[in-house]
């Protein structure tokens, strides 16, 4: 699996912190009966690199990938824990390195098109809007679209289900990250129902609206 691969599994990627372990495999199940079967869980947690093992080895057809991968000790750490895919908040030469070795997919964060460069001039072409919207959100994106015509991006960092049709709409946006669709207290609550809900909520605002431009 490449990185645009992984971008092309979901138009949502749903980014996760998890405090416990338990809540790993009920989450993962959560998000795949609402139509998502993708997920990054950040490395930000105690939780994360075992939650990442768990639904790797019990749930196949989520495709789990670590997210808040800093450096080569983290990028190691998730793979050897069953992550199939690496997010991280920036790009250095550290990360880029590490991904060509383990050959697994690295989207590097990016901000500017001084990183989008370094990730283009380093074989990759997939990347992550981070911090989206701060960083310039839409229009960052279409400017980026003359000189980086091949790039593609997931916009994550101030995404949500108010803006999200803006960033899909771009033809360099192939899938956005957000954690809105995680809810912490849904997490906490264990109403896992509720986030099923959500996931099918923000797939239909996402088709109703495409459905829209085709009429």
């Amino acid at each position: 699996m490449r990185a645009r691969d992984v971008m092309a599994l979901s138009p949502i990627v749903p980014v996760i912190a998890l405090d416990k372990i338990e809540d790993a495999l009920p989450l993962a199940q959560a998000l795949l009966a609402g139509g998502i079967a993708v997920m990054e869980i950040t490395l930000r947690t105690e939780a994360g690199l075992k939650s990442i093992e768990i639904i790797s080895e019990a749930l196949p057809e989520m495709n789990v990938g670590a997210g808040t991968v800093l450096n080569a000790h983290d990028f190691k750490q998730a793979v050897e824990h069953g992550a199939k895919f690496v997010f991280s908040p920036g790009i250095s030469e550290e990360l880029i390195q590490t991904s060509k070795e383990l050959d697994i997919p690295l989207i590097p964060g990016v901000a500017t098109a001084s990183e989008v460069m370094l990730a283009k001039n380093n074989g990759f072409e997939a990347c992550k809007l981070f911090p989206a919207t701060l960083a310039g959100g839409v229009e960052i994106l279409k400017a980026f679209a003359g000189p980086f015509a091949s790039m593609v991006f997931c916009p994550t960092g101030g995404v949500n289900l108010n803006n999200l049709n803006e960033f899909l709409a771009l033809n360099n946006v192939l899938c956005v990250g957000g954690s809105w669709i995680v809810s912490k207290q849904a997490i906490e609550e264990k109403d896992f129902e509720h986030i099923t809900t959500l996931c099918k909520e923000a797939i239909y605002t996402i088709q109703g609206k495409h459905l829209s431009h085709e009429k």
